[in-house]
């Protein structure tokens, strides 16, 4: 079927010819001797281009090329003047003309009109395909992201059930060392599923919001420790910033680990000893992490307090996320840094 073509000009005898010599090439002419009426056959549909004239009685094509791109972005118009000035071919390719072309009296006109067409024609197809894989792109980005979600939510819930069943455990045997383990346990479990709830409760399911996952931790952590008679105040101050999930996960731990220990061991016999937990951004691809207290002090090379687990899981987890862990000498407490790289 041929494409048809909108011709927009007021010289009747030139539309003729027009409509030969776009015949001979399979197309078909539409013919608007003013822009009312070519904009009345935009209407109704079925224009592929637009030739458009640049004097018009009572107006130029300029007039009518403003209200061509409103209306009718996605038509190519090849835009037609008798004058040679530079000035008229730029003004019409800023305000949206495909190309330009001379008019004049010559047998060449008519070829290089039709081959300005073909080209827009060519060019107005490759957009609207790129349009349309574009759009296939945003919408399989988008099903690919709701599943992710879903996958987070299913996995969140699942280690929560896994964390409640330890706790079951915990509540049923008398072993205190036992029940010390498991506790430790199902802190990292929850740990880690709190990350993948904060995934699927948020926009990005890639990045992991930092301030509001520890925040979290935080508390979710000094609510399960008060159920053991350990009572805790843990102040967190957290800069903004957020990681992917897997690197999340490195720090849940730590935080977690970190936060359990001082929990357990900073103050003895008290039970209101202040907890500090503070995240600086310290460049745009590194931060600082800091859990200290104001207790009785650690000395990492002393000997093992507990099953020494939790230790091994920071000085392990630390160490993929930068330089490892340091701990600060202080005059009381204890202070552990962990330089975080954020790529």
């Amino acid at each position: 079927m041929a494409k048809k073509i909108l011709y927009v000009d007021d010289d009747f005898a030139l539309v003729r010819l027009a409509q030969k010599a776009f015949g001979r090439a399979d197309f078909e002419i539409a013919h608007a001797p003013d822009p009312e009426i070519g904009l009345t056959l935009l209407g109704r549909g079925g224009i592929s281009a637009i030739i458009l004239d640049h004097y018009l009685q009572g107006s130029t094509g300029l007039d009518l090329l403003q209200i061509l791109k409103q209306r009718y972005a996605q038509i190519p118009v090849v835009y037609v003047t008798g004058s040679s000035e530079a000035t008229i071919a730029v003004e019409a390719l800023k305000a949206g003309a495909a190309d330009y072309v001379i008019k004049t009296v010559g047998e060449d006109f008519w070829p290089l009109l039709i081959n300005s067409i073909e080209q827009a024609l060519e060019n107005a197809d490759l957009r609207a395909a790129q349009e349309r894989a574009e759009q296939e792109i945003r919408a399989g980005k988008e099903r690919a992201e709701i599943l992710l979600a879903e996958v987070n939510h299913r996995v969140a819930n699942s280690l929560a059930l896994v964390a409640a069943l330890i706790r079951l455990q915990v509540a049923s045997h008398d072993d205190e060392a036992v029940k010390a383990a498991l506790s430790e346990t199902q802190a990292r479990i929850s740990a880690i599923a709190s990350m993948h709830r904060s995934l699927y409760t948020s926009d990005d399911v890639r990045h992991v919001e930092m301030d509001r996952y520890i925040s979290t931790l935080a508390s979710e952590l000094a609510e399960s420790m008060a159920k053991d008679r350990r009572k805790s105040n843990i102040v967190c101050t957290l800069d903004r910033l957020s990681i992917t999930s897997d690197r999340a996960v490195s720090v849940g731990m730590i935080v977690t680990e970190l936060l359990t220990n001082a929990i357990k061991y900073a103050y003895p016999g008290a039970s209101d000893g202040e907890i500090r937990v503070v995240l600086t951004r310290t460049s745009d691809e590194e931060a600082i992490l800091v859990v200290e207290d104001d207790g009785q002090g650690f000395d990492p090379e002393g000997p093992v307090q507990g099953t020494g687990l939790g230790s091994r899981i920071v000085a392990s987890m630390a160490k993929t996320m930068g330089t490892g862990i340091r701990y600060v000498e202080r005059d009381r407490g204890t202070r552990a840094e962990v330089q975080l790289d954020l790529r």
